[in-house]
């Protein structure tokens, strides 16, 4: 390229090259210096020694100066840059080498750079003594990438970056630090300047409506989570995802939980404060968070993600998170985060379109956007693409010390045909609807993260029939650790909307999920979305007169635990909220000043409690050796009864529902062994604002029932569970 040409490409911000022309070259037995500097009166070039290297002339009026060093070859060097401020000496962006090896870049176009977070974004860093920043960015299909921000009046033409392979750009700007907001401008290939862009791999961001990236040291927050690490038992992250582990899980939306006095959440700091101490007094095992990454649209829940490396800064930096999850780990709870691999909005500042093409996102509309959400699905064929997504889940886990990845709208990947009539898709390469690419991501996934991060788990929001989604892949599974029982959670909730009168006609509704309670890990949700849109809340579901309403609910709860699968409720539901869940405001948490709510939150207190004491409600829960009907088809009365047995078969809790408001009297179960059996839990307890209604402590007598040689003539409370459980020491039967 002539002299002028390539002047006029730096000064118009489209050379293909500006590393080859910009900074110190020898050329032609000369040694060259070229820099561009709008804003610069004069400039010198001055010695790694201080010493004077010459004056650098204007080349081009766009402000592109340049001269010949009186040096034999090229040295180290700053530029002394007199402008409007005065003279300032300064480090040149174009005198510093590639700092991205070469094998980390032959990894990421494999799609096997599991650590990529350290690679492309921004990073600050020190090269050759000198503080700055380094930043890197996948575009393979622009012309030209910069790097802008207020350091350099955001002018794309200042920082033009370096091409590597696999279409990589970077470049380390000297000078800056922790804190500096930054895009990416980027033009096409047809010449198309861009919407600047947040950075993929951005560590922090800016709170919306801002929209840039932020410059970010993930190095300097000190972790107080060792011991979290280092055991074994449920308290750890060791123990705490086992299968034979209890998992009773709160699952909440950051930003509506629980406000200051002045209206606003709480950050990060403040719901350390006040979360921490209440999970562990509610007995809970597991926190989830609704998506934590940064989200433009508050209205998404965060399921909408377009900064999937940084949790949002409506509470904070990410500093801040990471206290959190310290706190809540050095408490002994366990951390689930939702994450969204499924799609992303197209907002213009994010990744729709990165590079002018259709990169992160099919182009084909049929499987590039979703029809229900209105957003874009990754391209899980291209190998950046799902190593961008796979590095982000090792991300979470181990950047951030997350215990667990609950995947949103799995389903939505499973199918092709997803939300969409004859022709809106299109079928694989064998001709179905499955969607094979998603497939083999969610596979690769799960194997790496179970591979990589001991103890972690995985848990799929999957709502369909899909086979095997929890089990190994050598098997044909996705191999997810657990899943959702959406079925037990919308059967049962039909079934508990019922007027009891009306129950015995929907027994089945209750009691199908045994039917295939062990084909899957389950874990049984009650989660954010049915009780949002018009659903009502889960005490607004529940029929009758207010006090039957709460009685339902406590039912239902005690129901849920006793059932096999782990458990999951959101946030209000131990409340009983009465109204719908509003992401924009907290809880109504002055309910706890009327009786009735404050039962209900005694309640799950008490329940979760036993639930981790009692191995037989907890230890089997994927078997059929844990469960065990004593009668499940006693429709005319709506009452079932049946037994949760541990891995010491000999240990076991009995559990009985009665799903109607009339008192039984003399309601007789067979049991396993004679002698006292004890009431660990009623929920009709007056201290639950129930009626009262029980039998307390209990004798098994030798009649015969239910093909058991001992049974318990019970009294069962209205709308009411008992949990029972052999009082003898030592589990020996009473004499």
């Amino acid at each position: 390229m002539r002299l002028e040409d390539a002047a006029q490409a730096v000064a118009t911000g489209d050379h293909p090259e500006p590393f080859s022309f910009l900074g110190m070259h020898e050329e032609d037995g000369e040694v060259k210096l070229r820099a561009f500097l709008p804003e610069a009166t004069s400039v010198r070039a001055v010695g790694a020694d201080g010493g004077d290297l010459g004056p650098l002339e204007r080349l081009h009026p766009e402000g592109l100066w340049s001269g010949t060093i009186s040096a034999e070859s090229p040295v180290p060097y700053r530029l002394r840059v007199a402008t409007g401020d005065g003279e300032h000496e300064v480090e040149d962006a174009y005198r510093f080498p590639p700092l991205i090896g070469d094998h980390d870049l032959y990894l990421f176009g494999e799609g096997n750079n599991f650590r990529l977070y350290n690679v492309l974004g921004a990073h600050p860093t020190t090269v050759e003594g000198v503080p700055g920043v380094s930043f890197a960015v996948w575009a393979p299909n622009a012309r030209r990438v910069s790097v802008v921000g207020h350091f350099n009046a955001w002018d794309g033409r200042r920082h033009a970056m370096r091409r590597r392979e696999a279409r990589v750009w970077e470049i380390f700007v000297p000078g800056l630090r922790e804190g500096e907001a930054y895009k990416f401008e980027l033009k096409g290939a047809d010449g198309e300047l861009l919407p600047l862009k947040a950075d993929p791999y951005g560590l922090h961001h800016q709170q919306y409506p801002g929209t840039a990236s932020i410059v970010h040291d993930p190095g300097r927050y000190e972790w107080g989570d060792a011991e979290w690490f280092s055991g074994a038992g449920p308290g750890a992250r060791g123990g705490a995802n086992a299968l034979d582990a209890p998992m009773a899980t709160y699952e909440l939306h950051l930003g509506s939980w629980k406000h200051r006095d002045d209206g606003t959440p709480y950050d990060y700091y403040g719901l350390a404060e006040e979360l921490v101490p209440y999970v562990v007094e509610l007995g809970y095992t597991h926190v989830e968070f609704l998506p934590p990454t940064e989200h433009p649209f508050g209205g998404s829940w965060g399921y909408q993600p377009l900064g999937l490396f940084a949790p949002t800064s409506r509470f904070g930096d990410p500093d801040g998170f990471k206290h959190l999850v310290d706190a809540l780990h050095r408490a002994g709870i366990a951390v689930i985060v939702d994450w969204v691999p499924a799609h992303f909005p197209d907002d213009v500042h994010g990744l729709a379109r990165f590079d002018g093409t259709h990169l992160y996102e099919h182009a084909d509309p049929r499987r590039g956007r979703h029809p229900d959400w209105g957003t874009l699905i990754f391209n899980l064929g291209r190998n950046e693409v799902r190593n961008y997504l796979l590095a982000n889940a090792l991300f979470w886990l181990s950047e951030y010390h997350v215990d667990g990845l609950r995947v949103d709208a799995v389903a939505s990947m499973l199918y092709l045909d997803y939300s969409r009539g004859p022709g809106e898709w299109v079928p694989n390469e064998r001709g179905g609807n499955e969607d094979l690419e998603s497939v083999a991501f969610l596979q690769r996934a799960n194997e790496l993260v179970y591979a990589e991060e001991p103890g972690v788990a995985t848990i799929a929001e999957e709502s369909t029939s899909w086979p095997m989604v929890s089990g190994p892949t050598y098997s044909g599974g996705l191999g997810f650790g657990y899943k959702w029982n959406m079925g037990w959670m919308h059967d049962t909730l039909e079934y508990m909307s019922q007027d009891p009168i009306n129950r015995s006609y929907h027994h089945d509704e209750v009691t199908f999920s045994l039917h295939y309670a062990f084909s899957e890990n389950f874990v049984l949700p009650l989660s954010h979305d049915e009780v949002v849109h018009g659903k009502r809340s889960l005490l607004g579901k529940m029929p009758g007169d207010e006090w039957q309403r709460f009685a339902n609910l406590r039912l239902y709860y005690a129901f849920m635990y006793a059932h096999p699968g782990k458990k999951l409720l959101f946030m209000g539901g131990e409340l009983a909220q009465e109204r719908e869940w509003d992401h924009d405001a907290q809880l109504d948490w002055h309910l706890l000043d009327r009786p009735a709510n404050r039962g209900v939150q005694d309640l799950v207190r008490d329940v979760n409690g036993l639930y981790r004491e009692e191995g037989a409600l907890h230890e089997v829960d994927f078997q059929t050796a844990g469960f065990e009907w004593i009668e499940g088809s006693d429709r005319e009365r709506s009452v079932l009864s049946f037994l949760r047995r541990g891995r010491d078969p000999e240990d076991f809790v009995v559990a009985v529902c009665n799903f109607t408001p009339v008192v039984r009297h003399e309601y007789r179960i067979g049991v396993p062994r004679g002698g006292g059996y004890e009431e660990l839990l009623n929920t009709d307890a007056d201290r639950y604002g129930g009626s009262g209604v029980g039998s307390g402590k209990l004798a098994a007598e030798e009649v015969p029932a239910h093909g058991r040689p001992h049974s318990l003539s019970l009294t069962l409370p209205p709308l009411g569970a008992l949990f029972l459980k052999p009082s003898a020491p030592g589990g020996q039967q009473s004499a």
